[in-house]
């Protein structure tokens, strides 16, 4: 029984050895040939001098390279953090700092990006660039070409692990300050595989498309999903939404996933028959898919089922609506996914009754082990299950979600609202808090307040609200030009507003509800 997540590519090439596992562009790799090279990149970290556990972080786009090092890493005992390829140095930094990571893997021009911030990762041990580019490693840092280190006749001496062990760590910002490391533990990952795996009736002649970070559970889910069953995936880092539907059509894609703001833009795409007649599924998650949005895919594509979902990187996925309900229960985020319990509870843990808004609880062993090195936060998260028997003298432990959920009568679930400030945007979170330091560090403004604006193909758009500092002009075109250059994509505002001074509640703080309810129609929309 496969227990471990690098056990997924290996029962694969064991079972099916010939079938293709990847694609990347025109080349494709078999499954004997993956495992081979996660297990020659295994070996090779654990010569590199790296402990049981110790981190291995992967700053690449989607590649082959990039595949082999994140399994290569949890092969070898040790913890992979996979980095979002589109943040920027000092995020880049953050994570290679809180985690204590010894090896990355990246390219030679994304290592020269880097040259400044890598000195101040003490804990950083060696670097491997996945090409033959030149490239130069910070004095303290030992460099290391891929092909040349896996290909080394390296003994098979890994660390042994077990489900419970930690296997990766993936970053997800929080509702203040810099982004939390999110531990998931072997067990996590592949019962999150076997869970979605089994309620998308994932099979070995599946074709997926891969187009979300690796870096977001839910991108990663792609490759683990598609191994659990010894189906192909098609690796893309897509410029246009357009190249999506090409590939879908031309490798015969059966399973898409993709977050609100991609499927507005796929929406009003005109799809080939090619696309219609082998695309089986398609998947929604990372917030709500708008109403109009799911009408369009559906006139679009007759012969595909989009299942619905919800889940959160504390726990990987939570709920699914399968498709036969879409109509019956329109707005609803289904049911718990396999292995899981959801509940919707009062302050107190107590059960609401039908249709009264709750907290959405998750337990189960899809709980992740909590936030890397952070008591307080994970104690804010991870609290004990409601109403546990209290002759279990051990306590389960569960995730409470901070969104606020309602259940009807039948079980099925309904989004309510958010108990934090986090920003949703284009399907990732956003702490208003990172956007807030860039701006105050201009120099231009005496007050900022990053607000999410409820947008028609974002989910949530970062609006900021201002107050220039004394003697400083209200200059927009500075401010974003700041935050394009030390923030990601999608990180950057949409809209900067200007005031005199900005609201502020009893206690001083600004008052972000208001704020809120003042903008809610700016993009046209009123919920």
């Amino acid at each position: 029984m496969t227990s471990l997540i690098h056990q997924l590519p290996a029962t694969a090439a064991a079972r099916t050895p010939e079938n293709i596992a990847l694609k990347h562009k025109s080349v494709q790799h078999s499954y004997s040939a993956l495992q081979e090279a996660i297990q020659r990149c295994a070996n090779a970290i654990v010569a590199l001098g790296l402990g049981k556990q110790d981190r291995v972080a992967v700053f690449l786009p989607k590649q082959f390279e990039t595949v082999v090092g994140l399994f290569g890493a949890a092969a070898a005992g040790c913890v992979f953090v996979p980095v979002n390829p589109i943040l920027k140095p000092a995020q880049v930094e953050h994570i290679l700092r809180d985690c204590a990571v010894r090896v990355l893997m990246t390219s030679s021009d994304r290592l020269a990006g880097l040259s400044e911030v890598l000195t101040q990762c003490s804990d950083l041990r060696h670097v491997v660039v996945v090409d033959e580019s030149a490239a130069n490693a910070p004095a303290g840092i030992e460099l290391h070409r891929f092909a040349s280190l896996v290909s080394a006749g390296h003994p098979t001496n890994t660390h042994r692990v077990i489900d419970t062990d930690m296997a990766a760590i993936l970053y997800t910002s929080g509702s203040t300050g810099k982004p939390k490391g999110v531990v998931l533990s072997h067990r996590n990952m592949v019962t999150g595989a076997h869970s979605v795996a089994e309620y998308l009736e994932n099979r070995a002649t599946d074709k997926l498309l891969a187009v979300l970070p690796f870096s977001f559970d839910y991108g990663f889910s792609q490759l683990s999903t598609a191994f659990h069953v010894g189906a192909r995936v098609t690796l893309m880092d897509h410029l246009f939404a357009r190249d999506i539907v090409k590939a879908v059509a031309s490798d015969s894609i059966t399973g898409l996933a993709g977050v609100p703001p991609l499927w507005s833009q796929l929406a009003d795409l005109d799809w080939s028959d090619e696309a219609r007649n082998c695309l089986r599924y398609i998947t929604n998650s990372g917030g709500a898919m708008p109403a109009a949005t799911l009408s369009k895919l559906r006139t679009s594509l007759p012969k595909t089922a989009p299942f619905l979902m919800y889940g959160l990187t504390e726990a990987f996925r939570s709920t699914y609506l399968p498709p036969a309900e879409i109509d019956r229960r329109p707005g609803s985020m289904g049911k718990a996914i396999p292995n899981a319990e959801i509940m919707v509870v009062r302050p107190d843990g107590t059960p609401c009754a039908p249709n009264e808004p709750g907290e959405l609880v998750h337990r189960g062993s899809l709980v992740a082990l909590g936030y890397w090195n952070d008591p307080a936060k994970t104690a804010e998260r991870y609290k004990p299950v409601p109403n546990q028997d209290k002759s279990l003298v051990l306590t389960e432990m569960a995730v409470w979600s901070g969104d606020t959920v309602k259940m009807d009568e039948d079980g099925f679930l309904y989004f309510v609202g958010r108990r934090d400030e986090m920003i949703k945007t284009s399907g990732y979170r956003v702490s208003p808090s990172e956007v807030e330091e860039v701006i105050f560090a201009t120099g231009l403004v005496a007050d900022a307040a990053a607000i999410g604006v409820t947008h028609p193909t974002l989910g949530q758009a970062i609006v900021v609200i201002v107050a220039s500092a004394p003697g400083k002009p209200n200059d927009a075109t500075a401010i974003l030009d700041e935050c394009k250059r030390q923030l990601p994509a999608f990180m950057v505002p949409t809209h900067i507003e200007f005031r005199e001074s900005l609201p502020r509640n009893p206690n001083g703080k600004y008052d972000r509800p208001r704020l809120a309810l003042e903008l809610r129609e700016l993009f046209g929309a009123t919920k």
